[in-house]
């Protein structure tokens, strides 16, 4: 059993607009055999330009039930039935919304009209409802009210099953739904070709343009997750409406995907990204003398202002740094301010300690330099070198003086590189900025043997 269903609304997103009208179809894969229909009281009033489109005023809605007092209804007269509808997604999310506000769960199978419109009568010019209805010559003479709409994709439905020679409707169905929870005007085929290798890829708009970039571990699985979760919100459902086309670029390795993300969204500045615009907002690690001659580390928020020893993206990898510099180098957490009541730290229970000034500046700052050099030297010139996208080439991204150079990928024919200089001019250049550069550094801590070391004077 299907069953066809159209809303009208108060707004575009579920989780602050309500149903002013809800209409269903059922349809036995042969013909029409019920059907249901009620205006809704959307508790809001009903925005003006929405009562121009379609007729149903804020007066027509005042005595109608509200949501909750049908819900029961139509839960049950849903939950047995393939749910179909015009864009599916828009009225799946209102309706699914709406019923868990009431306390019911909704979890139907789904098909969408639009995308199956365009399978089996591919080449027509457009699909929306209207137009759609249009080419195929079917009457609707109550557009944008639930009924009218319901029952005209009702009938656009019964000419698909009669078409369908090539089995798509099954096929969906068999896939458990999952092409109906991909975005309307996104074809399968573009997420079929997506492989299972690490990458970044971009999300466009009808006219081409990059609206979103991610990175993944996995492109097929990480773009398929986006589709996954149909959120109610207007962020979730503007988005999904607007994604027309996907490509992507295959990395070597996880950590080159990160760096590809960042770059290319600085690069674009895709309408959708809205974390890593602000991805300056970092911490960073410093040092000071106080007034008894000790140097003190602190991790304290970035400023373009500032000279740190060391960036990181956040306290928490911040801290994780100065607590692996103190127990390394035999450093006082009080000095550090990681300790922060006013008990002697834990050192000072065996041996003299700068925060009890039991210790000499002097013998405490010796081991402080050892710390700070530890660091300058992690951040000086090398290579991370890994694995390649195939097995016939290595991957390098290229650290020099502390500062992110480049990437790319070299064949294992040359993979053995003469110097800094012989690196340098198989890589792309890239600009950097410190969320880049605490990504490779952390992982050269992780991963000491993928790190190609160079002098100081390496050409």
């Amino acid at each position: 059993m299907y069953a066809i269903v159209d809303i009208e609304t108060t707004g575009g997103h579920a989780s602050a607009h309500g149903i002013t009208e809800i209409a269903i179809v059922i349809h036995d894969g042969e013909k029409i055999v019920d059907r249901f229909e009620t205006l809704l009281n959307p508790g809001q009033p009903i925005p003006v330009y929405i009562q121009a489109l379609t007729g149903i005023s804020d007066s027509m809605v005042k005595n109608a039930p509200a949501f909750e007092q049908i819900a029961q209804h139509v839960h049950d007269i849903l939950k047995p039935c393939t749910f179909v509808a015009h864009n599916v997604n828009f009225d799946y999310s209102f309706v699914k919304h709406h019923l868990m506000q009431a306390g019911f769960d909704l979890q139907a199978p789904k098909l969408c009209t639009v995308r199956l419109g365009r399978k089996i009568f591919p080449g027509l010019p457009s699909y929306s409802l209207g137009k759609f209805c249009r080419q195929m010559g079917v009457e609707n003479d109550a557009r944008h009210r639930a009924m009218g709409d319901a029952f005209a994709t009702a009938q656009l439905f019964s000419m698909m099953l009669a078409k369908d020679t090539e089995g798509h409707i099954k096929q969906t169905l068999k896939l458990r739904a999952k092409e109906s929870s991909l975005p309307p005007n996104l074809p399968q085929q573009h997420i079929a070709g997506l492989p299972d290798a690490p990458g970044v890829y971009y999300f466009h708009d009808v006219k081409g343009k990059v609206i979103y970039v991610g990175k993944a571990k996995s492109l097929m699985k990480r773009v398929k997750s986006h589709f996954n979760n149909n959120r109610a919100d207007l962020q979730k459902q503007e988005f999904l409406k607007n994604i027309h086309q996907v490509t992507h670029q295959t990395c070597g390795t996880e950590l080159l995907a990160f760096i590809l993300e960042t770059v290319e969204i600085k690069r674009l500045w895709p309408k959708y990204n809205r974390a890593q615009k602000h991805h300056e907002y970092t911490y960073g690690l410093y040092q000071y003398e106080d007034q008894r001659g000790y140097l003190r580390l602190a991790i304290d928020k970035w400023s373009k202002y500032s000279a740190p020893l060391y960036t990181c993206n956040s306290l928490l990898e911040g801290y994780s740094l100065l607590n692996k510099l103190i127990e390394t180098f035999d450093l006082c957490p009080k000095l550090c301010f990681v300790q922060r009541n006013d008990q002697p730290c834990p050192r000072n229970l065996t041996k003299p300690c700068a925060c009890q000034v039991t210790e000499t500046p002097k013998r405490y700052n010796g081991r402080v330099n050892k710390a700070t050099a530890h660091l300058k030297a992690a951040l000086s010139t090398f290579a991370i070198r890994d694995k390649g996208r195939t097995d016939d080439e290595y991957s390098y991204i290229l650290i020099e003086n502390g500062e992110f150079y480049g990437m790319g990928y070299i064949s294992n024919s040359t993979a053995d590189i003469d110097g800094l200089s012989s690196l340098k001019s198989q890589l792309t250049p890239y600009s950097g900025n410190n969320y880049i550069k605490s990504l490779v550094a952390n992982y050269a801590v992780s991963n000491p043997d993928r790190k190609v070391e160079f002098g100081v004077n390496a050409a």
